[in-house]
């Protein structure tokens, strides 16, 4: 990976931001719900990697990533979040591009209140960029973590923002793919109560990188209640193989996420019954 670097803020960044808007609601045209700049390029006053961090909200999944493909935006996957699009577009402008496909999704909501929590604290702000520049006077912070598809950098910011989400009253439930130290150790921990109880062995307690296996984290704000596993058995058949919630009220929306995500990629439901 290339050397992450912060730089102050740019005034230039929301021009860029208008410009990219521009292109994305022209190639999404009338697939498009909503769009917005967000991240530390969005806050005005706070220094930030020279890239701008756009979300956007379409309709249709497969139309979205052939427009955008064609208007020079790279699909880059899920990143840590089931059902999204990443997109990726380098040159002139840097943008990281986040795409959903339900206006009401709770990562929007996070996003949106993220930003405008910054924008209303400077203090925030300031403590912000220092923890920034800390985090990546460690040469290992500008590394792609082994256990998860973002940088260490990126994982280290989490307790920030976690604290500063917390802040914002924002208390809905939302899944993730495990990729930090503390989501891989709740996920440990369920899986030992489980099996536990079961009396059976956990065969991939020592090698939670295994490829056929997907480990999704449920929270309620940035507390987290539930855990999945999903095992990819073929090509085309998945396996809901361990499913553990303290949260009982969120287990219909924990697991219609998990379906959403297994007919999306194309996996036969083999969900057991639980």
């Amino acid at each position: 990976m290339k050397k992450i670097e912060i730089i102050p803020y740019n005034p230039d960044w929301p021009k860029i931001f208008e410009a990219e808007k521009e292109i994305i609601s022209m190639a999404l045209g009338d697939n498009l719900v909503a769009i917005h700049h967000i991240g530390s390029t969005a806050v005005q006053g706070l220094s930030a990697k020279p890239k701008i961090d756009i979300v956007a909200v379409a309709k249709n999944r497969e139309r979205a990533i052939t427009d955008l493909e064609n208007a020079g935006y790279a699909h880059k996957g899920e990143w840590n979040i089931p059902l999204k699009c990443g997109f990726t577009k380098r040159g002139t402008a840097n943008v990281n591009l986040h795409v959903f496909f339900d206006e009401n999704h709770p990562e929007v909501e996070l996003n949106l209140k993220f930003r405008d929590y910054l924008r209303a604290h400077p203090d925030m702000r300031g403590e912000y960029a220092a923890i920034k520049i800390k985090i990546l006077e460690d040469e290992d912070a500008h590394q792609k973590s082994e256990k998860s598809p973002l940088p260490i950098y990126t994982i280290r910011k989490r307790k920030f923002i976690d604290n500063i989400i917390k802040n914002t009253g924002f208390n809905r439930l939302r899944v993730l793919k495990c990729a930090t130290e503390n989501e891989w150790d709740a996920a440990k921990n369920f899986r030992k109560n489980y099996f536990e109880r079961l009396a059976k062995k956990d065969s991939i307690s020592e090698n939670f990188d295994d490829p056929n296996h997907e480990h999704f984290i449920l929270y309620r704000g940035v507390e987290i209640t539930g855990y999945a596993d999903i095992f990819i058995v073929s090509e085309s058949e998945a396996k809901l193989s361990v499913f553990e919630n303290h949260d009982p009220e969120a287990t219909p929306y924990f697991l219609n996420i998990i379906k959403e995500w297994m007919d999306i990629h194309g996996y036969t439901n083999l969900c057991q019954d639980f």
